[in-house]
């Protein structure tokens, strides 16, 4: 592998790693209910994609002002990778060995939120039921949850790899 994809996937890996740690100590300290906000949310989910972006721009101009699609798209997935690892281990330290009840806390409050949601969707109540129950058998912030969370967010990581790549290959001239 290049020297240079390896580098820079690895470097953003930990940047990324690290404004999701910081995030998450920020909502922990300012109030638990905030890590149920949607535009929070959708906030840093902006701010990962603009990491991104941010990479695949460093990574183009490190190499020579060309990048396949494969280069992008690999140092992003290292990127990703590490990013998320990162996140993960600290969110199973933080709940489920420092604060177990601050997980408790926020489950109930990521329950009674999607109730609420789909209340106003009138859904029946039926459903609402199996949509709690699924919920409880598997909590967001306990380990298997956060290691689920690990596949998904991974999964959305190579869709926006694969289109970042796109957006940012610039192929050698052949003359």
């Amino acid at each position: 592998m290049n020297e240079i994809i390896k580098k820079n996937g690895i470097k953003f890996g930990v940047i990324s790693g690290l404004f999701s740690i910081f995030y998450f100590l920020a909502l922990y300290i300012v109030d638990y209910k905030l890590f149920i906000n949607i535009w929070l949310g959708i906030a840093v989910l902006l701010a990962f994609l603009a990491i991104g972006i941010f990479q695949l721009s460093e990574l183009r101009k490190n190499l020579g002002g060309f990048m396949t699609f494969k280069e992008g798209f690999t140092g992003y997935f290292i990127s990703a990778l590490i990013g998320i690892l990162i996140s993960t281990g600290f969110s199973i330290l933080l709940f489920n060995f420092i604060d177990t009840e601050t997980r408790d806390l926020i489950h109930e409050e990521l329950i009674t939120f999607q109730v609420e949601n789909l209340q106003k969707w009138n859904v029946p109540a039926g459903e609402i039921k199996k949509v709690v129950e699924g919920m409880k058998e598997t909590p967001q912030f306990s380990i298997t949850g956060l290691l689920y969370g690990v596949l998904k967010s991974l999964l959305g990581s190579i869709v926006f790899g694969l289109i970042l790549a796109a957006i940012f290959k610039k192929n050698k001239p052949v003359f």
